[in-house]
């Protein structure tokens, strides 16, 4: 792996300066948390990479997929320029990553993208 970042995850601010993912994240075990960032972090190195860390959603998304012991988690993000951006944070529970988790995502990558604009 090379010891250059190719992108930097950032976390999604909402407008009250709200930090979702962060937040999400600060909810899980220490080792829970350090393996998530473990592969934010290989993403981060390595991108674009394929499964089993990274796998494209469509519409820009793409999903870190981290299974942990008893659980398996996604972190949805988008990439501007040399960012990564780190739009949603959850467990998944089902076998296919749910609608309202991927719309969620799709309305903080259409915020940030707005903001970013602006």
């Amino acid at each position: 792996m090379s010891n250059i970042k190719r992108i930097k995850a950032s976390f999604f601010k909402t407008e009250s300066g709200k930090e979702p993912v962060r937040d999400w994240l600060m909810t899980l075990s220490k080792e829970d948390r350090q393996k998530i960032g473990e592969d934010i972090k290989t993403i981060e190195f390595g991108f674009p990479i394929g499964m089993p860390t990274c796998r494209p959603m469509g519409k820009g998304l793409y999903e870190v997929r981290t299974n942990l012991e008893n659980t398996i988690t996604r972190v949805l993000f988008c990439v501007e320029g040399e960012q990564m951006i780190l739009l949603h944070g959850f467990t998944k529970k089902t076998q296919k990553t749910p609608k309202e988790d991927l719309n969620l995502a799709i309305k903080r990558q259409t915020e940030f993208k707005n903001k970013a604009g602006s």
